[in-house]
């Protein structure tokens, strides 16, 4: 008479847990599959690198501005502009014109309103010294680096927002009231357009995104929306 098979050498059934492999197909190779996950998050991980880091370092380039200017310094109570919020100090050198157009970055003739004299500096700083030197007595206009200038094929209406919508300049432009010094301005290669417009992070994901991170139109729709203005989403409305 045979003895029983011993049940300790039987081979191990479909569903034995009693080692790793037992969790997953027979056909799987599990050192492979490790392999290829492994493979597959460093190509990962490159590429967000490369995609995140390294390509926009490449395509954007650094410029300053012409000079330096102190918002802060110019927005002090104390210089003498004209107004009683600092929204409306604001707005005493980026004004309206008496047909609702925004004059924006203001031109020469306006700083001298003040600065009117090359000899005469109203302060002691190297900035204003600079200033009345290379512009005020040659009379030659600024070439700013404009942050948030817009593809030509862009209408926007300042008045529609500032004063039908009742929305803040540092909403869309962010904290430049209280800044001393211009940061840099970052142009794509590319386009020749700022990066303030795509936003600072290419990938488009912010924590606590605000408004002033980015201006892109499907940021326009969205706050249109959110005030109950869907109607100027339509295309005729910004693009001309």
């Amino acid at each position: 008479m045979k003895n029983p098979a011993n049940p300790s050498k039987r081979p191990s059934q479909s569903g034995d847990t009693s080692s790793p492999a037992g969790f997953f197909p027979k056909w799987l190779n599990i050192n492979v599959a490790v392999q290829d996950v492994g493979f597959f998050l460093v190509g990962l991980i490159a590429a967000l690198i490369v995609g995140w880091v390294i390509f926009p370092a490449v395509l954007y380039s650094k410029q300053a501005q012409p000079i330096n200017f102190n918002h802060a310094l110019h927005l002090n109570p104390d210089t003498g502009i004209e107004g009683e919020t600092k929204e409306e100090r604001c707005l005493y050198c980026h004004e309206f014109r008496e047909d609702g157009t925004f004059v924006g970055i203001p031109k020469l003739g306006k700083c001298t309103e003040c600065h009117d004299d090359p000899e005469s500096p109203l302060g002691e700083t190297p900035e204003e010294k600079d200033f009345l030197k290379r512009y005020v007595e040659t009379e030659e206009q600024i070439p700013w680096l404009v942050y948030s200038k817009q593809p030509d094929c862009v209408y926007f209406s300042h008045i529609a927002h500032v004063n039908m919508g009742e929305i803040a300049c540092n909403t869309c432009h962010g904290d430049f009231a209280d800044n001393e010094k211009l940061p840099l301005y970052f142009e794509n290669r590319l386009t020749g357009y700022s990066r303030d417009i795509w936003g600072k992070r290419i990938s488009g994901f912010y924590w606590n995104k605000k408004p002033s991170d980015r201006m892109k139109m499907d940021d326009c729709a969205d706050c249109h929306t959110r005030m109950g203005q869907e109607q100027n989403n339509a295309c005729f409305v910004c693009h001309k």
